[in-house]
């Protein structure tokens, strides 16, 4: 995707071919600032701090993590601490272990003195995995959004926009390039189809105002913050064509847990009549469980987040103002599980999929095996 007219990855080695690079996106929109990740606990801190997030970039972090810490000590005990470490810093999104699984099998195999080298390379070939698997998103979800242009081409709609809502961000600053949810967004664009974003603010990180709206304003998409709570509003009055969002986890039965609120949205959508997708790419789909409220753990943050809110003020400096009263509780999750049976189909890199597990383990039978 593109920065001021540049193409940029959020993840990339460094000069060094020893380091690499990341955006931190805590800085955005405000600034725009590349870190440097240099060792296993600069990698932990940049997912824990959220200087890098959303399910598949926080796995591919994680694998160039567990590649850096064969640099500084190849011993089994240091694989198994360093996979430890990284496995610890955020609990719901399935990437993460994932990511470390495929590390610490190639890792273990191999003499320590070529696991730096062999993971490196195998990093960086689940980082190009990873936008392979975005771009075919994008690829199958096109036609979703052609197919309701093309219904707009005449009658009471003829020549209005094909308008898409969107929640928190599943943006390429999510990947490592052109993101879960935003992917077929981004090729219709490119395609030339007239469209029009809804971008959720998404409380209380505000994730889809500072990184979504950020990144299609790069990209030239038009479109629109609006509150949480508007969504449903927005629904009623005709002003979505359909809803497209990500997942940290999508379970065997296809519920999906994705950033706080997705749920209700879900639920304005089926009110309405509005087709509600997920875009699911596989390392995403956990096998192992079935029933996503039961099973999924939901991380629970700080109350700070929802306490406090941080923006840029008139004097250009970025500035954290109180909005609660002092002394009262706050509660964050910073995930819910929308059930299956509120998902219209599921947009996969192997096509658009019904959510539930028949079709799940038709389109990935190599993964159902694993389990």
């Amino acid at each position: 995707m593109r920065v001021e007219g540049k193409a940029l990855r959020t993840i990339w080695v460094g000069d060094d071919a020893a380091s690499v690079k990341i955006i931190d996106q805590t800085r955005l929109p405000h600034r725009f600032e590349i870190v440097t990740i240099a060792n296993v606990a600069d990698a932990a801190r940049a997912i824990k701090d959220m200087q890098v997030r959303g399910a598949p970039l926080i796995g591919v972090t994680a694998a160039y993590g567990a590649a850096l810490a064969m640099r500084a000590d190849p011993s089994d005990l240091n694989l198994e601490k360093a996979c430890a470490v990284l496995a610890a810093t955020r609990p719901t999104a399935v990437n993460l272990q994932w990511a470390l699984t495929s590390m610490r099998r190639l890792l273990a195999a191999l003499p320590p003195t070529e696991r730096f080298a062999a993971g490196f390379k195998h990093a960086a070939a689940i980082a190009a995995e990873d936008i392979a698997l975005c771009e075919a998103i994008g690829d199958h979800g096109l036609g979703l959004i052609t197919a309701v242009a093309a219904r707009k081409v005449a009658g009471p709609k003829a020549g209005q926009p094909v308008n898409i809502l969107t929640h928190c961000n599943a943006g390429w600053l999510a990947t490592v390039d052109w993101g879960t949810a935003t992917a077929p967004i981004y090729k219709a664009h490119e395609a030339g189809v007239a469209l029009h974003v809804w971008v959720d603010e998404t409380r209380p990180r505000n994730q889809g105002a500072s990184l979504t709206a950020w990144e299609l304003k790069q990209h030239g998409v038009p479109h629109t913050i609006i509150v949480d709570n508007a969504g449903g509003h927005v629904m009623q009055h005709g002003e979505v064509d359909l809803v497209i969002v990500g997942t940290d986890r999508t379970t065997a039965s296809g519920d999906v847990c994705n950033k706080i609120g997705t749920y209700l949205k879900a639920l304005a959508a089926r009110d309405n009549g509005v087709p509600f997708y997920v875009a699911a790419p596989s390392p995403s789909i956990d096998f192992s469980i079935s029933d996503g409220v039961a099973e999924v753990p939901i991380e629970v943050r700080s109350e700070r987040e929802i306490t406090h809110i941080s923006g840029l003020g008139d004097d250009g400096d970025v500035k954290t103002v109180r909005l609660a009263p002092a002394g009262s509780a706050a509660h964050n999750p910073a995930f819910d599980v929308t059930p299956a049976r509120l998902v219209t189909r599921l947009i996969t890199e192997r096509g658009v999929i019904a959510a539930n597990r028949d079709a799940l383990a038709k389109a990935f039978p190599e993964r159902v095996a694993l389990r």
